[in-house]
């Protein structure tokens, strides 16, 4: 008996691998900009030496053009170098849009620094003015919300050293952390 289950979990586990393995060769050759993940990930870190605020928010590019597309009814191409100056009117647009901190009553004035390309992701970067070391950041992260009823967004905040994250499972939108 004991063979014979120690068997079926073999089999089940290397149907399962073939499966996976099958699955995604399948799909990279039917489909060329699909992935069944929607997810992006915002970095807030506090620079002590500088006072501010630093974000990179990295979404999947197919995802982001989608997303652009959709709330400014305009073709979006991230990756051309020709069109990157009216790219980066869009991504500062969206994401200030999208993106809201604050480390204390009032929204922090995020300063959109720019974007590029990392492989099948866009970066984007922001920071804000200078700050008093914070001591709670809130934030509330809609991004590809408008988009994906899937889409997952997580959240890193770094004060002194200390990391903390929060997941954002659409609809969620607001996540806080003390430092």
């Amino acid at each position: 008996m004991k063979l014979a289950c120690i068997m079926i979990a073999f089999l089940g586990k290397s149907l399962l691998y073939c499966y996976i393995l099958s699955g995604a060769f399948f799909i990279s050759r039917t489909t060329d900009n699909f992935h069944p993940l929607h997810v992006s990930t915002t970095d807030v870190s506090f620079n002590a030496q500088d006072n501010q605020l630093e974000v990179i928010c990295t979404i999947f590019t197919d995802d982001f053009e989608v997303a652009l597309e959709k709330q400014f009814h305009a073709k979006a191409d991230l990756t051309k170098p020709d069109m990157h100056a009216a790219m980066d009117a869009f991504v500062k647009n969206y994401v200030n849009s999208h993106l809201q901190l604050k480390t204390g009553a009032a929204p922090l004035v995020l300063n959109y620094v720019g974007y590029e390309i990392n492989r099948e992701a866009v970066n984007v970067y922001l920071e804000s003015a200078k700050i008093a070391v914070p001591k709670k950041i809130d934030a509330e992260v809609s991004l590809l919300q408008n988009v994906y009823d899937d889409q997952l967004n997580i959240v890193h905040m770094t004060v002194a050293g200390n990391r903390k994250s929060a997941k954002l499972d659409y609809p969620a939108k607001k996540v806080s952390q003390t430092f």
